[in-house]
This record gives C-alpha cells, sequence and structure tokens, in this order.
C-alpha cells in the first residue's frame, strides 16, 4: 500500500483536469451536474479508481444531492467560518492583556510562533487525512483540537498554560479553516472557485467592527474566561447541521451504490503504524522541531540570564541549525512516504503560489505583530478603536475579495491580476514609517491597513486559484496544504523577527530613555501593557515609552517593506494560466452538482 501511496504522488501535476464538460440546463445559473460512478460507463468507473477514497466519497456526496443541498452546504460552511473568524478577532483583542495578566507582554509571540508552525505544517498530514479518510473526519478531528484549545485558554492560571492553549487552539482553528477550504473547492469549478473563496472571507466585515466591542465587553464586564466559554458553545453548535448534512449524503450515496464502504481490515496498532507512515510523523517532527528551535531563541533571547550567550539558547539554534539538514535526507533518502511533495515544487506556478502566500505573511506579521500593542500604547486607542484599526486590514481584503474573484472568473487571469497587488501593499506598508506620530489621525492610519489590505486581499484569492490550476482533484487538497506550510512557516519567520526586535531593541530602548528615577522600573514597564498607558502625556516615562515604541515600530516596518521584491518575483515564476480557457480545453476538477 506504501508503494501505492508514492505512486500517486508522484503522478500529481502530470494527470489533465478531469470532468465532464458536458453543460445541462442547470449550467445556466452557474450550477452544473454531471453523473459519477455509473457502473454501467467502464470509463467513469476507471477515472475514479484514480482518487482515494476520502475524494471518491465527496465526488460521490456531490453527485447525490441536489441545487438546493449544495446551496444549503455552502450557508452551514459560511456559518462556520463567519463564527470561527468573529472569535478569532475577539481572541486576537484579548491576548495582549491576558500575558499582560502573567506579567509577560512580551512573551506576546512566543504562542504564535509555535502555533503558525504547526498550523503550517499540519494541513500536509492533514491533506491525506480528508484524502484517505473522508472530509467530514479530518473536520471533527481539528475541530475536536480547536475546542480543547479554546477550553486550556479559558481555564489557565499561567502564562505558560495560556501558550499551550493558544497553540491547539490555533492549530485546531487552521486546521478546520483548511477542511471548508478543500471542501469548497470540491463544490465548486475552478472558474468560479474566486468567487466562492472572496465570498467565503466576507465574515471578517462583520468582525471587524463587532469583535472589538465584544473583546471590550468581555475584558470589562465578565472576564476573557467567559468569552472563551461562550465561543466554545457556540462554535460547536453552528458545526454540527454541517456535519450531519455530509454524513446523511453519505449514507445516501451509500445506498444508492454510488460509492461502497471499505474496511481495511487492519488491528489498531497495526493502523497506528500504517498512519504514522503515511502521515510521515516523523519528517513532521523533524520540520517543527527545526523550525521552533530555529526561531524561538530570537524571542527568548532576552528573557534568559545571559541572553545570547545562555547555553540552553545557543543550543536550541544549533539543534535547529542541524535538524535542516537531518529533515531534508530523511525526506530525499529514507522517508517512506514524503511529508513535503518535492515533484510539486518543480512547478513554477504551484511554486511560487507558495512563495507569494509565505512572503506576505512574513511581510506582515514582521510589523503586525504588535501593532495593536502600539496603538493602544502610542496613540492612545482604545481596545475597540486599535482593533477597528488594525482590522482594516482585512475588512479592506473580504470587502475586495469577491470583487476580485469575479474578476478573475469573468476574465479567467491570475497572473496579471496578482501583479496588481504588489505595489499597493508595498505602499500601504512604508507610509507607516512617517505616521509613527502620537498625534496621527487614526483615520490615516487606518488608510494604510487599507492599502495593505487590498493588496493582500489579491494576493490570497490570486494565491489560492493559481496553487490548484495544474492538478486534478485528487492533489486539490495536498497543493492547497502545501501553500498553508509556506504561509505558516512565512508567519513563524514573521513572529521571529517581530519578537526579536521587540524583546532584544525595545527593553534597551527603554531603559536608555528613562529618567534615572525609573531606569529600575524598565522591566516591569515593559512586561506590562496596561502599566505603559499609564503614564499621563508630558512625562519623561511617557515620552520614553513612545519614542522606544517609535524607533522599534519602523525598523519592523522597514524589514516588512523590503520584502516586496519577493512577492513581484514569486508571481514573476507563474505560468500565464487563463483558467477560463484551461476549463474550456480540459473540463472540470470536480464531478457532480458544483457551482
Amino acid at each position: 500500500m506504501y508503494s501505492v501511496q508514492q505512486e500517486q504522488l508522484q503522478t500529481a501535476g502530470q494527470h489533465a483536469l478531469v470532468g465532464d464538460t458536458n453543460t445541462p440546463d442547470g449550467e445556466k445559473n452557474g450550477f452544473q451536474q454531471t453523473t459519477l460512478g455509473d457502473s454501467s460507463d467502464p470509463d467513469s468507473e476507471a477515472e475514479d479508481k484514480k482518487f482515494q477514497q476520502g475524494v471518491r466519497r465527496v465526488r460521490a456526496i456531490t453527485s447525490v444531492w441536489s441545487k438546493k443541498t449544495l446551496v444549503s452546504m455552502f450557508v452551514m460552511l459560511y456559518l462556520i467560518s463567519f463564527v470561527d473568524t468573529l472569535f478569532n478577532y475577539v481572541d486576537s483583542a484579548l491576548n495582549p492583556f491576558i500575558t499582560s495578566s502573567f506579567g509577560s507582554h512580551g512573551l506576546l509571540n512566543i504562542g504564535s510562533i509555535l502555533a503558525t508552525i504547526l498550523g503550517g505544517c499540519l494541513p500536509l498530514p492533514l491533506a491525506k487525512v480528508i484524502d484517505i479518510w473522508g472530509r467530514v473526519e479530518g473536520f471533527c478531528i481539528m475541530m475536536t483540537i480547536c475546542i480543547c484549545g479554546m477550553i486550556l485558554k479559558a481555564t489557565c492560571n499561567s502564562v505558560q498554560m495560556y501558550i499551550g492553549g493558544h497553540i491547539m487552539y490555533w492549530t485546531g482553528h487552521i486546521g478546520v479553516i483548511y477542511v471548508i477550504t478543500v471542501m469548497l473547492a470540491d463544490m465548486t469549478t475552478l472558474t468560479n472557485r474566486a468567487i466562492i473563496y472572496g465570498i467565503q472571507q466576507t465574515p471578517r466585515i462583520v468582525a471587524t467592527f463587532v469583535s472589538p466591542r465584544i473583546a471590550d465587553a468581555f475584558y470589562k464586564h465578565v472576564n476573557f474566561r467567559w468569552a472563551y466559554g461562550s465561543f466554545i458553545i457556540i462554535l460547536v453548535a453552528c458545526s454540527m447541521p454541517a456535519m450531519g448534512n455530509m454524513v446523511y449524503m453519505f449514507k445516501s450515496a451509500t445506498k444508492k451504490g454510488v460509492i461502497e464502504r471499505k474496511r481495511s481490515g487492519m488491528s489498531f496498532f497495526e493502523a497506528i503504524k500504517f498512519y504514522s507512515v503515511q502521515f510521515d510523523l516523523f519528517g513532521i517532527l523533524l520540520l517543527c522541531g527545526a523550525l521552533s528551535c530555529l526561531l524561538l531563541p530570537y524571542s527568548l533571547a532576552a528573557y534568559a540570564p545571559n541572553y545570547w550567550s545562555t547555553p540552553y539558547i545557543i543550543a536550541m539554534e544549533v539543534v535547529g541549525v542541524v535538524l535542516i539538514p537531518c529533515f531534508y535526507v530523511w525526506e530525499a533518502k529514507f522517508a517512506p512516504v514524503q511529508f513535503l511533495p518535492f515533484e510539486y515544487l518543480k512547478q513554477g506556478t504551484i511554486i511560487g503560489s507558495c512563495i507569494l502566500s509565505g512572503i506576505m505573511f512574513l511581510s506582515t506579521f514582521i510589523w503586525n505583530a504588535y501593532f495593536g500593542s502600539y496603538l493602544q500604547v502610542v496613540n492612545r486607542q482604545s481596545i475597540s478603536n486599535a482593533n477597528y484599526i488594525l482590522n482594516a486590514y482585512s475588512l479592506t481584503s473580504s470587502v475586495f475579495a469577491p470583487l476580485i474573484g469575479w474578476f478573475i472568473s469573468y476574465t479567467g487571469n491570475i497572473k496579471w491580476t496578482a501583479y496588481v497587488g504588489v505595489p499597493i501593499m508595498l505602499l500601504g506598508t512604508a507610509l507607516i514609517i512617517p505616521l509613527r506620530e502620537p498625534d496621527t489621525n487614526p483615520g490615516v492610519l487606518a488608510f494604510t491597513q487599507i492599502l495593505v489590505g487590498f493588496g493582500a486581499g489579491i494576493f490570497s484569492v490570486t494565491a489560492q486559484v493559481a496553487v490548484m490550476a495544474p492538478v486534478s482533484h485528487q492533489y486539490l487538497a495536498v497543493t492547497t496544504a502545501l501553500q498553508g506550510l509556506f504561509g505558516g512557516v512565512g508567519s513563524s519567520v514573521g513572529y521571529a523577527i517581530a519578537g526579536a526586535l521587540w524583546n532584544n531593541i525595545l527593553p534597551t530602548q527603554l531603559y536608555e530613555r528613562l529618567p534615572e528615577s525609573s531606569k529600575g522600573d524598565a522591566a516591569t514597564i515593559f512586561g506590562d501593557i496596561v502599566l505603559q498607558m499609564s503614564f499621563a502625556d508630558g512625562t519623561p516615562e511617557r515620552e520614553a515609552i513612545v519614542g522606544a515604541y517609535a524607533h522599534v515600530m519602523r525598523l519592523m516596518v522597514i524589514a516588512g517593506a523590503s520584502t516586496m521584491p519577493l512577492c513581484f518575483l514569486s508571481i514573476f515564476i507563474w505560468r500565464n494560466i487563463n483558467i477560463r480557457k484551461l476549463e474550456e480545453e480540459k473540463g472540470k476538477q470536480t464531478k457532480g452538482m458544483v457551482f
């Protein structure tokens, strides 16, 4: 069975887009129905055998459901995305105050680094889970991890427990969003996929305005623990209908004989051994360990007894450097099933879209990781107002995403559309540099986020479509996961750079700028955002804090802006694919009743 899996991976990208180009009446309004798995059609049956069990299952489900069922699934998945996004924004707004309550505001990004590393690596094994077992199974596993993380955060009594909960929550959150993304790909044609992906981002519009007030209300009138408890109940309740519908449709497909249930025949321990190899757990551990050891010291060094001379800081860097070649050798020479599908990295469009995602997140999180704290401390913005400004980024991205998706669907062009995002995002990032003043108009600060969000919206929609364009339905999950890996690594590196600048430069700047009477409290002031905001305007302490913040933010923004040329180069290596022409010539990637 290992050889079968390897053969499937080795043929990735070599299959043409599959599907039936017949256009019944349903096509007039965007919905298309094709038959699947007809036992009287040998070609259809042979084609279906190319796909793994999880992919065959979803193709069978879409073959037996109606247009009404398809629309209801879109609505239910949208509802899950809405609640998940809303809570994600609430969580982001509360994070600085929760870490400050433990006297560890500077450790804000530690959990983010570990979470984004795991969140980036997770989709690749998860792609195999949902391809082998099914979409519903993968979703349930990820939702369980997400809920467990939220419970840990709600009940934490130390910053270590809170960070552990955040890692679990973020990993599950990324997994849930990833499975939904793949399910939407299962339910759409390549031409219309950008529109649906754009619509799926619109929950951020509501979250931008509502989540800061929700976070503020919980923080001031209840507590952060009930914020997590409330959303646990809401998220589970909103997820049940969609999952129940998928299970019901699978049973209907089974009864109609469209798909057969098959037992593996393996015992429990045989299954653990088999799937440990299939998911390449050893390779995942090597990669996660390498990235963690390389990136975490940049944030932890400031808290170590002898800074960078501390033995465990040096040891982490050495281990990280050693694990990188170990991971490569394992994947290239010894892994029975490779975690990192190298064959995809030979295709310019796939590797280019992956790099674009990585650079986009890298550029953003270098300065964005602490921008919310900056707005509250330097610009005297409340939790609500600071997050309104911060969320203008995602608001703009969400508003324009459906329009960008429609434009791509109408023209079929993705490469030249992506180019437009480069100067827009560069301008929005660079404008933050001259606007680092306490009296800067909040509307002007929000405008910079609007520009960055517009550029990021263009990148996210075009990159998502580009990474799927060259492959068949079998490989939609794994190429999407590969893009997620690059995005996760980019986020982790961005957080690490931000943490290095914040935790190594800000304390020094703060100490140097504080008056002699307050130098002894420099470490306490650095670790508590509430204390930082308590100093009155015009006091030496206030001036020192503002000056230190502005100095570090300038370095962060310069670092973020300097990565923009790499975005241009990553788009340059894409093939100039017109998705409308591609679908007309090769047919649809998906089958059944799809949009």
